[in-house]
């Protein structure tokens, strides 16, 4: 689930340095347990997707999430949280973010939607989001944006290495996505407003995480064996700007473009980084960056 940057996420140089000291640094087993939270996300995500046809509501994925949280035996940490009213958020064409699930979404060939899905196992928690296509007939630009947010995701995972700094993670991010041929639309528009953060023993948790460079940020806290982090991208075929609706919570861009959002979570130990909400722990994908995934703790 993305956090607003907001006035909070307007660190200056030396606020972003002391966040540091505030970074929850997990152990070895408590990984173990994110790993089990990260699997079950894993298996919402697989199961609302497939259940992402023309005809269905939003409240039959929220549903078909409900029953997976159940059958594992897991918590979400998506309903309540603020007062957010489902297990997921489903987030449909110019909605980026946080879209409520409900009977009066149906979903239509045609369309693009981002599923945010989390889960709690003991007290730990996984947060992960994919970008589906509905039915039939998407544009060849609306594909691409798709390949090129999630890539520019396994960018950023690829930099959660011991020795680099936060600011790494959005190098890469908005590196890649810059490097990438201009769409028909013009542009990417990389979504400012809302980006990755911590997670563990909570969801949202420091430090934030940008997906592009601040300058005035500075370089931030270095990587170490036992951070988490969630590094998520949200990227339009327009503005980068976006807001709020009545509801509170829906991200809409300003100028209805289509957007697309996806998310992992990871873990930094002393064997590498693992990617908790991935079903092989992120190997095959950081292979392709020359980055050998940590041995999975359960298996």
């Amino acid at each position: 689930m993305g956090v607003t940057s907001g006035t909070g996420g307007q660190l200056l140089l030396s606020e972003l340095e002391a966040s540091a000291e505030m970074v929850e640094i997990k152990t070895p087993e408590q990984i173990a347990k994110m790993r089990a939270a990260g699997l079950v996300v894993a298996a919402m995500h697989k199961e609302c997707a497939a259940a992402a046809v023309p005809g269905a509501t939003t409240k039959d994925l929220d549903e078909v999430a409900a029953k997976v949280l159940a059958d594992h035996g897991a918590k979400p940490n998506f309903l309540g949280y603020g007062g957010f009213p489902g297990n997921i958020c489903t987030s449909v064409n110019d909605v980026v973010v946080h879209g409520i699930p409900d009977r009066e979404t149906v979903l239509n060939s045609g369309d693009v939607l981002s599923i945010d899905a989390g889960a709690i196992i003991d007290g730990w928690h996984g947060d992960a989001a994919i970008t589906v296509f509905v039915g039939e007939g998407h544009a060849p630009e609306l594909l691409e944006l798709s390949r090129v947010t999630e890539e520019s995701m396994w960018a950023g995972l690829a930099a959660m290495r011991k020795g680099n700094r936060l600011v790494d993670i959005s190098k890469a991010v908005e590196g890649y996505i810059r490097r990438q041929p201009r769409p028909a639309s013009g542009k990417y528009g990389i979504i400012e407003d809302y980006g990755g953060h911590g997670i563990g023993s909570e969801m949202h948790m420091d430090p934030h995480v940008l997906n592009y460079v601040e300058r005035r940020r500075g370089r931030g806290p270095k990587l170490v064996p036992g951070m988490c982090l969630a590094i998520e991208p949200m990227v339009s075929l327009g503005t980068a700007k976006t807001h709020v609706l009545e509801d509170d919570w829906t991200v809409v861009t300003d100028d209805h473009s289509c957007s697309s959002h996806w998310e992992h979570s990871i873990a930094l130990t002393e064997q590498g980084p693992l990617v908790l909400t991935a079903p092989d722990g992120g190997r095959a994908k950081l292979a392709e960056y020359g980055v050998e995934a940590a041995p999975d703790p359960l298996g």
